[in-house]
């Protein structure tokens, strides 16, 4: 039995030792924002932030996270981030997202004013297969702009 705190809600859930995070979110939880790509680190699209710092959740097992608190891109609600990104049309079919605002909401957080290459880099770990990030990029310091 593990506890998690999601989205600000108190879980117990009882889990096998060998299960991920994200098997947990979705299918335990029914958080099915967390979107599984390659479930090897590489992609981003599981990411969540555990504690606040983004963290891979297809390669946490889940009663690593017992005690912590997960946010989900359930739990971000409609804030600036996404209504900058919206506006600046940074992603199309949307599988890739949710680990892009969870990264954004981090960098965000720890740096509210970054440069195009510190957002370039932030992003380097997540995988888009429909855009050139350049409209990602420009999400990200609308958002910047809009939160100061």
């Amino acid at each position: 039995m593990i506890h998690l705190v999601v989205n600000g809600i108190d879980h117990d859930v009882d889990v096998e030792p060998r299960r991920t995070l994200a098997d947990v979110l979705r299918d335990d939880l029914g958080l099915t924002g967390t979107h599984l790509g390659c479930e090897h680190g590489v992609c981003g699209a599981c990411t969540v932030l555990l504690d606040g710092a983004s963290a891979r959740s297809c390669l946490v097992l889940a009663v690593q996270a017992d005690g912590h608190a997960v946010t989900t891109v359930e739990g971000l609600g409609d804030g600036v981030v996404q209504e900058a990104c919206r506006d600046s049309h940074s992603f199309q079919c949307g599988f890739c997202t949710p680990g892009f605002l969870k990264v954004i909401t981090e960098l965000l957080d720890d740096n509210p004013s970054p440069t195009e290459d510190e957002v370039r880099h932030a992003l380097s770990g997540n995988l888009c297969r429909c855009t050139g990030y350049q409209s990602i990029v420009e999400g990200v310091l609308r958002a910047a702009e809009l939160q100061r």
